[in-house]
């Protein structure tokens, strides 16, 4: 008989950090384009794993001296390679005992809407136009949504469907999410990726997560936001199994292009010359004079691809940082954090450019 014991013992002894899980009830009310339950309709129950991410990788950014590696390791190496050999053990153990398994890695599906806002048609995906060499990567422009997705069969979604992740992570009871929309866990705070695994078996849930609160709503995320993309008075709230869920109003898309370009302040790859000149009036969007939008973050793209490439397909995270804020306020204020390293992240002002 498979437990979920049985699961969170595979889950952990494969390299699984946390593991959670959840019954499919929880997604009731989620928009049917989102919704899991559409991926898997016999599905019983959500297995949730959590996968840390060290904190060292953010200490170049830190201390402004290493941008790929949190990308390409935090992203690329958790996403791409880490976590879906977890999901195959898992998988392999729950389809041992005659369930069925449907694995879900982290990133990688496009659906009918676009998994920055929802919005649903043509959402172009701006990381993907660059040129490389002045040669196009592809004749064909690579979208947030699937641009001619429909239904195989009535009463279904398009595929590929995409769900949010993070609350889907509330719904296997590992934690909550903060402010920034971030999500938060006891033992990492902001500092993990989620991954999930769907399955008919009818497994016990876990309750959601009921201890103190792991967001201090301090707002350091959104002070040390560069492009001021977090809202303190508004906010977003979610029923998730009778669980509200709330986070500060964000502006993803303007969010999107500061992570990758981080603005004057916050980029150390792009000469002094070319943020002063402003050229057509490309940085508007970083420089606070335009609101985002494909258009505005297209303009930036083009104007900054040449100064830094992209490392296994990620874009360098050069933005003043949300994660880390968070981080440094939850060790030194008494948060979740509290204790955890020897020495804080911080020890002195972030760094900021003189631009």
């Amino acid at each position: 008989m498979l437990t979920s014991e049985m699961i969170k013992e595979a889950a952990l002894a494969a390299g699984a950090d946390m593991c959670g899980i959840g019954n499919m009830a929880r997604f009731e009310g989620a928009p049917r384009e989102m919704d899991p339950r559409m991926l898997f309709p016999e599905a019983k129950s959500v297995i949730g794993m959590v996968f840390r991410i060290p904190r060292g990788v953010q200490r170049g950014i830190e201390e402004g001296t290493q941008f790929y590696q949190y990308p390409s390791m935090a992203y690329g190496g958790i996403n791409e390679i880490y976590a879906p050999s977890v999901l195959y053990q898992v998988g392999q153990l729950i389809e041992d005992h005659g369930w069925e398994a449907f694995i879900y890695r982290n990133t990688g599906a496009r659906g009918c809407v676009s998994d920055m806002d929802g919005s649903p048609g043509n959402t172009l995906s701006p990381e993907e136009q660059i040129e490389v060499m002045n040669q196009a990567k592809r004749k064909t422009a690579h979208h947030r949504s699937v641009q001619f997705t429909r239904p195989a069969r009535p009463g279904q979604v398009p595929p590929d469907l995409q769900f949010q992740f993070r609350l889907a992570a509330v719904a296997c009871g590992l934690g909550e999410i903060g402010w920034s929309k971030m999500f938060l866990t006891k033992n990492f705070g902001p500092l993990q990726r989620v991954a999930f695994i769907f399955t008919d078996a009818e497994l016990e849930p876990d309750p959601l997560y009921s201890g103190k609160p792991l967001c201090r709503r301090c707002f350091a995320c959104v002070r040390e936001c560069p492009g001021g993309c977090l809202s303190r008075t508004e906010s977003i709230q979610v029923n998730i199994g009778g669980k509200i869920c709330e986070w500060g109003k964000l502006d993803e898309w303007k969010c999107y292009a500061f992570y990758t370009h981080g603005g004057p302040k916050f980029n150390p790859f792009v000469p002094k010359a070319v943020w002063d000149k402003n050229e057509n009036g490309d940085l508007d969007l970083l420089e606070g004079k335009a609101a985002a939008n494909e258009k505005e973050i297209m303009k930036v793209y083009r104007a900054l691809e040449k100064y830094f490439p992209t490392w296994v397909g990620y874009n360098m995270a050069k933005c003043g940082g949300c994660i880390r804020a968070c981080v440094s306020m939850l060790e030194k204020k008494g948060g979740c954090m509290e204790g955890r390293f020897k020495e804080p992240l911080r020890t002195g002002k972030a760094w900021v450019m003189d631009r």
